[in-house]
């Protein structure tokens, strides 16, 4: 079966309590822009530095067509899933799911991040659980990581607040921003899903249950 074709048709937005999930495209492009510029500095020393020579995708609306369109072929072709994370109807973030892998491995890595200025009110931990939910259910992937550079505060709150396992850290494990980070890499499978589903969607995704 081509997941890629299958999910791509029939999930082209995925919605959380308070979160809508998209994939990004052309006419996105000044929102995008607005916010990657407004948190250029809170964002940059967590990410790896831009191939040199080619076009900023911030400042060059091409190069964030063509960003586009190359998330577009992965979701054609299975591997990877990436999303827009809009508050409120207005852009917000992105979360993805990236380097999907079949056969006896079954695993997908998620990155996030968020504007600085929608920082801390638990915007990205709803994401991430309407993207497990998506992973688990509808991809049927078994597990997902997330690699964190350990003094990145914001994004291990995240792991943390949704108990995600700790998996030890992988020394040098990427390179960002020019430097051969340490990362601490978090895990979760589908027994994980399984078991903790009702708590996770029910802190995260469902109405807050009023008292009578």
């Amino acid at each position: 079966m081509n997941w890629g074709h299958a999910v791509a048709a029939l999930y082209p937005e995925l919605r959380g309590r308070r979160v809508l999930l998209r994939p990004l495209g052309p006419g996105d492009f000044e929102a995008w822009r607005q916010v990657r510029l407004r948190s250029r500095e809170w964002l940059l020393k967590w990410e790896p530095r831009p191939v040199p020579g080619q076009p900023d995708p911030v400042t060059d609306r091409r190069a964030f067509v063509a960003r586009c369109s190359a998330r577009q072929r992965e979701r054609e072709l299975g591997t990877g899933y990436g999303f827009g994370v809009f508050v409120e109807g207005e852009f917000a973030g992105e979360i993805n799911i990236s380097s999907v892998q079949r056969g006896p491995f079954q695993n997908a890595y998620v990155g996030y991040w968020m504007d600085q200025a929608r920082a801390g009110h638990g915007y990205i931990p709803e994401a991430f659980v309407v993207v497990a939910r998506f992973a688990f259910e509808d991809l049927m992937l078994h597990r997902l990581q997330v690699s964190i550079i350990p003094r990145n505060q914001p994004s291990l709150r995240v792991a943390e607040k949704l108990g995600l396992r700790n998996e030890g850290t992988a020394l040098r494990y990427l390179e960002i921003n020019g430097v051969w980070e340490d990362h601490v890499r978090f895990g979760i499978t589908a027994e994980d899903w399984a078991e903790r589903r009702e708590q996770l969607l029910g802190g995260w995704l469902l109405p807050p249950v009023r008292p009578q």
